[in-house]
């Protein structure tokens, strides 16, 4: 709900976006020309979309970003050619997914609600087995994986019961749609 632009209602979702830094790449590896002062300030994000839906609305959410989300991974791939000065110039996009909150993170990634047994969003650790180990844990969920438990749970494969099943697919119980990857 932060960011620059129009103020929006409390059922609102913002996608934006922030430019971080601008590097160009040389002989002794690449010179920064543009880096944000404030990366985290709400002043340089720029909004990529607003939408007026509940982001617990798995459906909206979906049928709104996933064309954005499309676009965003055909752009890792492709180059940018501008001519600057005369000189012919390829720019590169690299993404860096942050600033999504639990609940979004758990709504694209297509994990049950926080009141979930399944406590993390980066691991399969349940509310008991975190409980007891509060040192040693690894992120071990991938999106990929998330996608296959889907599957799973849509197929029901193996004919299990839903309490059979939920803990086999680990609290997935929505299509993922965009990968949130962990950042330190």
């Amino acid at each position: 709900k932060h960011g620059s632009g129009p103020a929006v209602p409390e059922k609102a979702v913002r996608f934006s976006f922030t430019v971080m830094n601008i590097s160009v790449p040389n002989k002794n590896g690449s010179v920064r020309i543009f880096e944000e002062a404030k990366p985290n300030s709400e002043l340089c994000c720029k909004p990529l979309c607003l939408m007026l839906a509940d982001e617990s609305d798995h459906e909206t959410l979906t049928a709104i970003l996933s064309p954005l989300i499309a676009e965003r991974e055909a752009m890792k791939s492709s180059e940018l050619m501008l001519e600057i000065g005369g000189i012919l110039r390829n720019f590169k996009f690299i993404f860096r997914g942050t600033g999504y909150d639990e609940k979004l993170v758990r709504e694209v990634e297509g994990l049950e609600a926080s009141g979930s047994i399944f406590i993390c969003t980066l691991c399969d650790a349940t509310r008991l087995e975190a409980s007891q180990n509060l040192v040693f844990h690894s992120i071990t969920r991938s999106h990929s994986e998330n996608l296959q438990r889907y599957e799973t749970w849509r197929a029901n494969p193996y004919h299990e019961s839903a309490d059979e099943l939920r803990d086999r697919v680990k609290g997935v119980s929505a299509k993922p749609f965009i990968e949130t990857l962990p950042s330190i």
